[in-house]
């Protein structure tokens, strides 16, 4: 038994070398492409990728065996709510506060690098060494390294949702509209007008942008142009934010609902009811569809069929989103806790209580997980 240890452990430091010994470049021509093996990974964006699948298969330090040795590493005060997820590019931690702070971190140390002020009020998103971030009615792009502005745009109306970068392009909501920015210089591309608020984040996949609205539909237009493709109709609000998998895009409903529709066509594949109003986003991992609904669950669905696989109930609100890694479910609760279960069967491994609700949702890269809370602080933890 205890040479079989010394084999996996092995094993385990094999899969680990190769890993640092790879190269990186995540493919312009696939978004949606996650990095190569590589030393150090990033979570640049909400979701990590532009198809906000929130899973991380490059995380392998993190795993059910070793989660419950987590501890608190540092804690950072914001001095407001950190509702929004972090980014994580190049060791550096990005989050935004709810005074429209934008604040920069050493990943390792949680000490201040930079911070500027009233520049975003939703998470940050990272490309190609600049910060893409909105408050009010306008969208920054600020040096990554330093927190100077290198453009702005007014876009008009009031932004409620987080931007998403991909292959060049920002897509972000603002009132009724969703936009498209060149990322270099901030020009606007394109206009599509949908018939209410736009609260959810876009989703980009496969030349395609999806997007919910507070007009009850999710959206699906081409990515290049704007041009309209397909609508789909729900029961109410579609604040979730869209996650797109093997050709199926995901995404809740205030009405209850998770729903699982054809990318390309937007036809109804299946749909599941949970016990209440759905804010938070899917994520999606190895044929698994975790969502978190304000029943005080968090839910693991079959992601073809639909089917129950599990639940974890918590004592308040899920509005958090979960984030997947190396077989570990991440998922906040407004109950003041932070969670990590197993994602096979839902059974819980560790959790931590902040001070207040955790409403934002996780980065987990390179042996750590951090996450905000609406206590203003932001905790970083590992082994």
């Amino acid at each position: 038994m205890k040479n079989s240890g010394i084999c996996l452990l092995g094993l385990l430091i094999t899969v680990s070398s190769i890993a640092v010994a790879q190269g990186v470049v995540t493919p312009d021509s696939d978004p949606c492409s996650l990095p190569r093996l590589k030393a150090t990974v990033d979570w640049p964006q909400t979701g990590l990728t532009p198809c906000h699948t929130g899973y991380n298969p490059y995380e392998f330090v993190l795993s059910p065996t070793t989660v419950p040795n987590l501890t608190l590493h540092w804690q950072y005060t914001a001095g407001d709510l950190l509702i929004w997820a972090p980014a994580v590019a190049n060791g550096v931690v990005y989050v935004a506060s709810y005074d429209a702070t934008l604040h920069a971190l050493n990943a390792s140390t949680g000490v201040q690098l930079w911070q500027r002020t009233h520049v975003a009020v939703n998470a940050p998103a990272v490309a190609k060494g600049l910060v893409y971030c909105a408050a009010g009615r306008v969208v920054y792009a600020l040096n990554a390294a330093t927190g100077a502005v290198v453009w702005t745009r007014s876009m008009g109306d009031f932004i409620d949702d987080s931007p998403t970068v991909a292959d060049g392009v920002v897509y972000v909501g603002s009132g009724n509209a969703i936009n498209a920015l060149d990322a270099a210089t901030g020009a606007p591309l394109w206009q599509y007008m949908t018939g209410d608020l736009v609260d959810s984040t876009p989703a980009v996949a496969n030349g395609i942008v999806y997007v919910g609205s507070n007009d009850n539909y999710l959206y699906a237009l081409n990515a290049s142009r704007g041009a309209f493709l397909w609508k789909f109709r729900t029961g109410s609000i579609v604040a979730s934010s869209p996650a797109v998998a093997n050709g199926v895009v995901y995404f809740g409903s205030e009405d209850h609902h998770l729903y699982a529709l054809d990318a390309a066509s937007g036809n109804l594949l299946w749909q599941y009811t949970t016990g209440d109003v759905i804010d938070s986003s899917p994520a999606v991992a190895n044929g698994v569809v975790y969502i978190g609904s304000s029943d005080n669950s968090v839910y693991a669905l079959n992601a073809t069929t639909g089917a129950r696989l599990w639940y974890y109930q918590t004592f308040e609100s899920v509005l958090s989103s979960p984030a997947v890694a190396n077989g570990v479910v991440y998922v906040g609760s407004a109950d003041d806790d932070m969670y990590a279960l197993n994602a096979a069967t839902g059974a819980l491994l560790w959790s931590y209580r902040a001070d207040f609700v955790i409403q934002s949702s996780a980065a987990v890269v390179n042996g750590m997980m951090f996450i905000g809370s609406n206590d203003g602080k932001l905790y970083a933890f590992g082994l």
